[in-house]
């Protein structure tokens, strides 16, 4: 597999970032996930797309929550979807997992019934962020719902870090920039939240029918 070409930060680092996770969530990140899936609403038969899939957790998660569900996850990184293949196996469920990027999405238009984007956006700068949403809106249904869930500010200290010494730069990324480019662009429906544990935003937003 190659890389994604992507403007945002990528993680390569597949090996540690699980262990990276639990400890940036306070332990939490499985409740965080669920809570993610009960956001999305998911039902039988759709298809769902999980941007910036990392290592594959939430997804495959959903597809054991919502059997049935036509599981895609993508990411520019070949190492986070190799380990993802690898826990889809290991937990014996039907997910498809492909490098890819938010701000290309390899995807028909009108194709999918929820897009998912958990702890990913704060590694976009502010033109990819708005390349990757317009993306979004285009392959989403009618009617089709995003859920994001993040960070509100430029992430914690591991990821600022990771993206240092990878990039030279931190990404800046805040929760007031994602919801003005989500009314810019024509989602209806924001609804912001504030799931466990608390540092951190959710946004559900929709495409108009």
């Amino acid at each position: 597999m190659k890389p994604q070409h992507t403007d945002g930060h990528v993680i390569h680092w597949a090996w540690l970032y699980d262990s990276v996770l639990r400890v940036t969530t306070l332990g939490q990140e499985q409740s965080l996930r669920r809570q993610t899936i009960e956001l999305a609403e998911l039902r039988p038969g759709q298809r769902i797309l999980d941007i910036g899939c990392g290592t594959g957790t939430l997804l495959i998660l959903a597809a054991q929550a919502v059997p049935g569900i036509r599981a895609q996850g993508i990411d520019p990184s070949p190492e986070m979807i190799e380990r993802a293949r690898q826990k889809a196996v290991e937990a014996g469920v039907e997910t498809s997992f492909e490098v890819g990027a938010i701000e290309k999405l390899d995807f028909e238009t009108e194709t999918v019934d929820v897009v998912m984007c958990s702890l990913m956006l704060h590694h976009l700068p502010t033109r990819t962020l708005h390349d990757g949403l317009v993306e979004i809106l285009r392959v989403l249904k009618p009617g089709g719902r995003l859920v994001v869930i993040d960070f509100p500010g430029p992430g914690p200290m591991l990821h600022r870090l990771s993206a240092v010494l990878s990039r030279g730069r931190p990404p800046t990324r805040h929760v007031v920039e994602v919801l003005e480019q989500l009314h810019t662009l024509g989602f209806t429906s924001v609804v912001r939240g504030r799931p466990k544990p608390g540092f951190l935003f959710s946004v559900v937003a929709r495409k108009p029918d």
